[in-house]
């Protein structure tokens, strides 16, 4: 069964820094794009940084030079991990790990959301 568990999730001032972990088990993803997405109150999921399988990253421009995404294999699972740095009350949200099929565009598979909140 494929999961992903998302974690560090929380309340931090602006300014601040959190790490989001996501650990993700129950098949091969070594092929596969891995994700954070985001979704605020009243608007649209948007991505915010991805790994793909070939091992580029890309990101938002709203969190480019802010946020880092990285990704670790240990034994079957595979950790995606978002730093998060400069912190700004719009950055508050419901950050989701997701990741696709091999070589796929499309994620397929999603984690149960963990919420971010940024205090001014």
């Amino acid at each position: 069964q494929v999961q992903l568990v998302e974690s560090g999730g929380g309340v931090v001032q602006a300014g601040g820094s959190l790490r989001l972990s996501c650990a993700a088990s129950g098949r091969t993803f070594s092929r596969a794009t891995m994700g954070w997405f985001r979704q605020a109150p009243g608007k649209e999921r948007e991505l915010v940084a991805q790994h793909t399988w070939s091992r580029s990253t890309t990101y938002a421009d709203s969190v480019k030079g802010r946020f880092t995404i990285s990704r670790d294999n240990v034994m079957n699972t595979v950790y995606l991990y978002l730093q998060m740095n400069s912190l700004k009350p719009e950055d508050t949200a419901v950050y989701y790990c997701a990741a696709t099929g091999d070589y796929g565009e499309r994620y397929d598979y999603w984690g149960q959301g963990n919420q971010v909140t940024i205090a001014s």
